[in-house]
């Protein structure tokens, strides 16, 4: 079907974007710090997206695509780093309203570290599979990044990522080939670990760990500077 990725993306976005709207969270107020941070990060994202796509790291099937491309992406690409930022944003903000003990504060910069060294290590040794080494070493230097910032919301990320990989697992796994007959995203093995949760290769975790974290720092910053 030529709609998948893109009804996709419109279930991904509509219930957060319906509720935005109501006062308990009030997710309309905060869009002047979300819109901007996540367009900062969907830049540096797509920019990565069309350099792997071009390198045959992984790639799209048309079937599954309305057609329309831009810097050789699909428009429901684009719309991926718009709408999965968005809904786990609004996640992020309503774990906040509804759990008003950051449960995981006091442990948030040790799981940090022996994340970032982990992914470190992991990145390193795998220097040869593009998509292993680039993700965790990226992320572990974002980690990094925000272990030296101390920022007071790391636990209210942490558990925000963990929710949040419930809803991504179904969309990833449809994407990756799950309930489909052929995936409307595919990967080149050699270029990563060759392990998968279902369909899902272990990397678009850490991926995704990427994207939150890279969200939730602008965010937070620039709500930070608001009045």
């Amino acid at each position: 079907m030529a709609v998948t990725y893109l009804i996709l993306n419109i279930l991904t976005v509509s219930y957060p974007l319906f509720k935005s709207f109501e006062q308990k969270v009030n997710m309309v107020s905060k869009w002047p710090a979300m819109l901007p941070a996540i367009a900062i990060t969907a830049a540096f994202f797509i920019a990565w997206d069309a350099w792997f796509t071009n390198m045959g790291v992984w790639g799209f099937n048309d079937s599954h695509l309305i057609g329309l491309k831009l810097l050789d992406l699909p428009i429901e690409e684009w719309l991926f780093f718009i709408t999965v930022p968005y809904a786990c944003l609004f996640i992020y903000e309503v774990l906040i309203y509804l759990v008003k003990k950051d449960v995981l504060g006091p442990v948030a910069r040790p799981i940090s570290m022996v994340l970032a060294l982990l992914l470190l290590l992991v990145g390193a040794w795998h220097h040869d599979r593009w998509y292993t080494s680039v993700t965790f070493l990226l992320t572990a230097v974002w980690l990094a990044f925000v272990i030296w910032k101390r920022p007071a919301w790391l636990g209210r990320f942490y558990l925000g990522y963990a929710v949040s990989l419930l809803p991504f697992l179904l969309m990833n796994g449809v994407l990756t080939g799950s309930f489909l007959a052929e995936p409307v995203v595919w990967y080149n093995d050699t270029e990563n670990l060759s392990l998968r949760i279902g369909t899902i290769p272990i990397e678009d975790s850490i991926y995704m760990m990427l994207l939150l974290l890279m969200n939730t720092t602008f965010y937070e910053g620039l709500k930070a500077k608001r009045p």
